[in-house]
């Protein structure tokens, strides 16, 4: 984590001098909360390579093998292993869940005022869809000015009949009055017997939507707790947004990693408890190897969740089901 540190600060020093930065921000709103959510992402590899590096210390000495030669059984040695990986992945569980989001709440916050924009530019071709049979589309969103245009509101009815339509040119949204300002705009309406149309030049309306949810930055899943986030996807998939599968790895994530600590903690027993020429230095070895493999996996995995159809769970729990294999293969092979 001090590694980690020192290239954040020589990466971020610029930023922090540019946007005159506090001292006291820096530390106490960002690197406080930085630590945490670092040390919690890789947890699961930090605890594979301390088991694999005690473990394989313990086999270079022989200590392994005179624990099995005095009758204790391979099962046996691996309970205490299996039991505090356990309490560390519940601990895991919970930081996941609760005490990293509120952590990332003022971390991102600092990065949004000191390192990073704090939205993007614009937005172009945006659709929403504010109830069951209401939809908006802006064709493009500047939000130095929260001005939008080319707007539309497409209402239908129940047998899917477009019964209320709105064009504008533009809509800007009225933060005073918390209402859209619709400019130039023209209404049809249509019902089983007549249509209407008619044309205005401004109009305020309530729309239950704001400049923020056409930002949808996959950036702000690190700042909701498991209420909140579940809360967050079942209103983005009402809307029908296009992003809702960013979150929903984040969801699954946070429990698969923990999850994953107790098996590549039964992988680093199994790897290194016997003794081999190259000791210590080829378990590790092998131990930073394969953490990479399992990096590897889950990018891949969660990239196909999120640019294509496969879901979220799935996605993220690949590497878990292919590592589980590998260590039930490696239990089964181990030095009984």
């Amino acid at each position: 984590m001090l590694i980690v540190i020192v290239f954040d600060v020589a990466e971020k020093l610029d930023n922090f001098i540019d946007n005159n930065a506090s001292l006291h921000s820096i530390i106490f709103d960002y690197y406080i909360n930085f630590i945490p959510y670092f040390a919690i992402l890789f947890a699961p590899l930090f605890l594979f390579v301390a088991v694999i590096f005690f473990t394989s210390r313990l086999a270079a000495t022989s200590e392994i093998i005179a624990i099995l030669n005095s009758g204790v059984t391979f099962n046996r040695l691996l309970r205490p292993y299996i039991f505090c990986a356990t309490i560390i992945a519940l601990l895991d569980l919970y930081a996941n869940h609760w005490l990293v989001p509120n952590a990332n709440k003022t971390r991102l916050k600092f990065e949004n005022t000191y390192v990073n924009d704090p939205y993007v530019s614009s937005t172009s071709n945006f659709h929403l869809q504010l109830e069951k049979n209401l939809f908006v589309y802006i064709e493009n969103f500047d939000y130095s000015d929260s001005l939008g245009y080319k707007f539309a509101i497409d209402q239908f009815n129940t047998r899917g009949q477009l019964i209320y339509k709105l064009r504008s040119e533009r809509a800007k949204w009225n933060y005073p009055k918390k209402e859209w300002e619709i400019d130039n705009y023209t209404i049809r309406q249509n019902d089983s017997m007549h249509e209407s149309l008619h044309s205005g030049r401004d109009t305020l309306m309530q729309l239950n939507f704001v400049p923020k949810d056409l930002k949808n930055d996959t950036r702000d899943a690190a700042t909701l707790n498991y209420s909140e986030l579940n809360t967050y996807i079942a209103l983005q998939k009402s809307r029908g947004t296009n992003n809702v599968a960013s979150f929903e790895v984040e969801k699954y994530r946070r429990t698969s990693f923990p999850f994953a600590m107790i098996i590549l903690t039964v992988i680093a027993v199994a790897m290194s408890s016997r003794k081999v020429r190259g000791g210590t230095g080829l378990h590790i070895g092998l131990g930073i190897g394969i953490s990479f493999v399992y990096i590897l996996f889950l990018q891949f995995s969660t990239t196909f969740s999120i640019n294509s159809n496969l879901p979220a769970m799935f996605g993220v729990w690949i590497p878990n089901l292919i590592f589980g294999v590998l260590a039930i293969y490696l239990y089964v092979k181990a030095p009984k």
